[in-house]
């Protein structure tokens, strides 16, 4: 099961971390400038973190199995569609499809470790699914500008077939799903209005440098995103069946861990977006130099990772999700030091070490406090929404980039991009020192959405209100 939700998650990873390196080849062939490369990177992301809610509810619903074979031969499908776009427009639309799919992998894969693991191995499994998955961001610049610099950007797409039918063939010994005899409802309108609240916010963010806030084709989307995002909290909140169960954000772990997670991945996808297209425009750096540049943090994350998530277990999260994001952030100030000359080894690569360590310090302890918060039959919905909070964050963040850097990543847009970056990087670590604790249970999601829908719901909840696992909670809480 570890190996099947390492590669699922791989899958997934690999299209993020391989993609940034061709920005500017796209940009050249395509046209289009920095607007088109944040399409390129967004138009992914905002069907993957707008769906990836409802693909945990799919996934608790129909079984894990039977969501991530489907989210396979999805990605498979639309990788290709985007290797063989011929205009932006078309390969915009097809990495939205690739999204769409891509949403299906990720909650399912996590959720398979979370139901099958428990107690202190499960701490050690998500350590391990962490730091392997994340060998995608290893693997995807230096395969990424290979392929860029030899032949083509279109490979980078391609390639994803690779670990796709390997993944499908493990899969074939672990059978179909049981069916589910009391299958819940499917929260398709709450899907639908969380899709068009971000397409519409994220499409103002990204084109107001070309439009200009004041015009209708700026602020009819904005508005009526924000219109849609607001209708989605209210449906949530009221529905039946809601794709995002909001009691859960009364167990203070998650709600604070998630909070911080919107800072933190933020930075992460920010910090690095900005470096890989400076380097190779201002700095001349190719594809493939451009992705070893990008290198140490992956490194560092999956060699220490595991370690670092095994102290979480012991300790407890608290120091580690407090102490890594404020690293990472002296990391991105340090490199506040480039030039026009983007030196390497005087410039970057310092920053880029602490980058790596505050990583791997930050991202399985925050990983297991969050899910650590949440009963393991619903792991499924638990690690969606936290996956869509980082993917959300990530969207927001590169489509906030015309705002922050301007129409170019010279090198004043590149420190602007940098100080940002640590902004978000420390405002998440201060939060986790704030709000999170080592010592919690794991909630219940169907205790709660009782209670909420219950007469009594607008009632002041007792302390109680915070139920126990069925199984004994693990001897470190927040990872259960």
């Amino acid at each position: 099961m570890l190996v099947v939700a390492v590669i699922v998650s791989f899958c997934a990873f690999l299209d993020g971390a391989i993609t940034n390196v061709a920005l500017p080849a796209i940009s050249e062939q395509m046209g289009g400038g920095l607007v088109l490369q944040q399409w390129v990177v967004d138009a992914y992301l905002l069907t993957l973190g707008s769906l990836i809610l409802i693909a945990g509810s799919l996934s608790d619903s129909f079984g894990r199995l039977r969501i991530i074979r489907i989210g396979l031969y999805g990605f498979g499908v639309t990788s290709l569609l985007c290797a063989l776009a011929p205009t932006g427009e078309v390969l915009v639309v097809a990495r939205a499809l690739q999204g769409a799919a891509g949403a299906l992998l990720v909650p399912s894969s996590l959720a398979l470790i979370v139901s099958t693991f428990s107690g202190p191995e499960q701490g050690r499994a998500i350590g391990r699914w962490t730091a392997w998955t994340t060998s995608a961001f290893l693997v995807g610049p230096l395969l990424g500008g290979i392929l860029v610099d030899a032949v083509s950007w279109r490979l980078i797409f391609a390639v994803n077939i690779v670990p796709i039918v390997a993944v499908l063939v493990l899969m074939r010994p672990l059978g179909r799903d049981e069916p589910l005899l009391d299958r819940p409802r499917v929260d398709w309108l709450g899907a639908v209005l969380g899709v068009v609240g971000l397409g519409g916010t994220v499409f103002a963010l990204i084109e107001q440098g070309r439009f200009g806030w004041g015009s209708p084709v700026i602020l009819v989307p904005f508005v009526v995103g924000v219109a849609a995002l607001a209708l989605f909290v209210w449906w949530e909140a009221r529905v039946a069946a809601p794709m995002l169960p909001l009691a859960l954000f009364r167990a203070r772990n998650f709600a604070i861990g998630n909070l911080s997670t919107w800072f933190v991945y933020a930075g992460f996808a920010f910090g690095p977006f900005a470096i890989t297209i400076f380097v190779q425009e201002v700095g001349g750096y190719t594809a493939f130099q451009a992705g070893l540049a990008t290198l140490p943090p992956t490194v560092m994350l999956v060699l220490l990772g595991s370690w670092f998530g095994g102290l979480a277990g012991r300790y407890g999260p608290r120091l580690f999700m407090a102490v890594g994001p404020l690293v990472a952030a002296v990391g991105f100030l340090l490199t506040l030091a480039v030039d026009a000359d983007a030196f390497y080894w005087t410039q970057f690569l310092p920053g880029v070490l602490l980058l790596g360590l505050g990583m791997a310090i930050t991202v399985a302890p925050l990983t297991s406090a969050i899910l650590g918060a949440v009963d393991p039959t619903h792991a499924g919905i638990g690690s969606a929404v936290n996956n869509a909070v980082a993917r959300i964050a990530g969207l927001v963040a590169v489509a906030f980039s015309g705002v922050i850097v301007g129409a170019s990543l010279d090198v004043v847009g590149y420190h602007r991009a940098a100080i940002a970056t640590a902004v978000m990087l420390a405002i998440g670590g201060v939060i986790s020192a704030l709000g999170i604790t080592n010592r919690a249970e794991p909630i219940r999601v169907a205790a709660l959405v009782d209670e909420v829908a219950s007469p009594q719901a607008s009632a002041p909840a007792p302390n109680t209100a915070t139920t126990r696992a069925a199984e004994p909670a693990p001897d470190d809480p927040e990872r259960a």
